[in-house]
């Protein structure tokens, strides 16, 4: 029978060597967020805005979350409804062809397909 050593019996039996086992692995450290810049409740609530370069111009577009959608709106892409509590983005010409009045409520999908399907006959 072969001799056990002190250190065979702290590996116990089934240790092979290099084999990582909860006895020779570093705990993973907490790292803390930084809290730089405080959360602007407004901004977070309206969406982040960005300007979006399509075949048809410039578009302002803000991504709205679902918990900031409190209102029914049409989407110009699909003729169906934004319901309340879902996701989507708001868009306007970006490029001096219209102002803030000139917001569509658009389904994400809607948005993103839209030069390939483009908006219905609907006026905006």
């Amino acid at each position: 029978m072969p001799r056990v050593t002190s250190t065979d019996r702290r590996r116990g039996p089934s240790h092979r060597c290099g084999e990582t086992t909860l006895d020779n692995v570093s705990p993973r450290r907490n790292r803390r967020l930084d809290a730089g810049a405080p959360v602007d409740d407004e901004r977070a609530r309206r969406g982040v805005e960005a300007v979006q370069a399509w075949t048809d111009g410039d578009w302002r577009v803000r991504a709205i979350p679902g918990g900031a959608a409190t209102k029914t709106y049409r989407c110009p892409g699909c003729e169906q409804e934004v319901a309340i509590g879902v996701p989507h983005v708001v868009a306007w010409p970006a490029d001096g062809r219209g102002d803030e009045a000139d917001r569509r409520h658009w389904h994400t999908g809607c948005w993103r397909a839209r030069d390939r399907r483009g908006p219905t006959g609907r006026t905006w």
